[in-house]
């Protein structure tokens, strides 16, 4: 069931305003039929409630650039379906990642310690870069490789042309390629042999092999 897409704009408006009223009329106008959708999913009510709250919150707190949606509709059940997915494939410590070196396919198990907090290091780096990228950059990589979006989702949630959403994806996953690389280079020159190119390690370049899986 569409629901009326001026009195939905009219929330949006209100909710960019801090509203708070805005924000539980959406909260009522959508709850039941995101709980209902993400529950398709991951088969639990506990947990499907958990993962709408989150979606809802996310909301507020992004309340300012809520305008910059222009189908709140389809933003919030891409975000219920991505989540969900995200959910179920989070649950298993074991991921599949591309060896960088050689070419081959690995299981990792992202329970080993020193594993996590290498990732974790290269992950704050890019998303302090991503606060950095312009604007209309920003929101774009945050709508595709945060709340994994398509091309054409986006397109039509932010009112552009997919040409100009790829142009804005590629303009930010070349920023942060350039952030990462600084940082590697910074933080491993000492290691190096004079006239040495600067070689990311494995965990980088797999980050950048999944930032750019797109292009791929």
């Amino acid at each position: 069931m569409k629901l009326n897409t001026i009195q939905i704009r009219d929330l949006q408006e209100r909710l960019c305003n801090n509203d708070q009223e805005a924000f539980a009329a959406l909260y009522r106008l959508f709850f039941m039929r995101l709980f209902q959708f993400t529950k398709m999913y991951v088969h639990n009510r506990e947990t499907a409630e958990e993962l709408v709250n989150d979606i809802m919150l996310k909301l507020w707190h992004r309340r300012s650039e809520v305008l910059k949606i222009q189908n709140l509709e389809t933003y919030l059940f891409v975000s219920a379906r991505n989540k969900s997915l995200n959910y179920l494939s989070q649950r298993s410590p074991f991921h599949i990642s591309l060896e960088p070196e050689s070419g081959e396919i690995e299981i990792v198990n992202t329970d080993d310690p020193e594993k996590i907090l290498e990732w974790r290091q290269i992950y704050e780096l890019l998303m302090q870069a991503v606060e950095e990228l312009p604007d209309q950059c920003r929101t774009v990589f945050k709508l595709i490789k945060e709340e994994g979006m398509s091309y054409k989702q986006v397109a039509e949630i932010l009112d552009l042309s997919p040409r100009t959403v790829e142009t804005q994806l590629f303009r930010a996953m070349k920023k942060l390629h350039k952030s990462l690389d600084n940082y590697m280079d910074t933080n491993t020159r000492s290691s190096k042999l004079p006239g040495s190119s600067s070689i990311l390690p494995p965990e980088s370049s797999i980050v950048l092999l999944i930032l750019f899986l797109d292009f791929i």
